[in-house]
């Protein structure tokens, strides 16, 4: 999905018209007050889409960055690992070299 900015600085909005299906969810009052006072001149479904939208992009990110952490710490290993065989074999040259 294409996402550019919005007049307004900082908002993101769906460039494509998306495909609207009417569903029903249970929400929370003080969501509904948050979405209220938030909202500004767009509908409370406009503003609900956005929030959501948020979220997932929020929760993408986490979830990129827990996979970023994980292969970093992979990563970290092999070099470790890798070094310390550099080390032990350079140990065994010297101490051969010597003899």
């Amino acid at each position: 999905m294409r996402k550019t900015n919005d007049a307004l600085p900082g908002r993101i909005r769906d460039v494509r018209k998306a495909t609207k299906f009417s569903k029903s969810f249970t929400i929370d009052r003080s969501i509904l007050d948050y979405l209220q006072r938030t909202r500004s001149s767009r509908s409370r479904s406009e503003r609900v889409n956005e929030l959501l939208w948020r979220a997932i992009l929020e929760e993408q990110y986490e979830a990129l960055e827990r996979e970023a952490a994980e292969f970093l710490a992979a990563a970290g290993k092999t070099k470790r690992a890798k070094r310390q065989a550099f080390a032990a074999a350079s140990h065994r040259s010297i101490t051969r070299a010597g003899d």
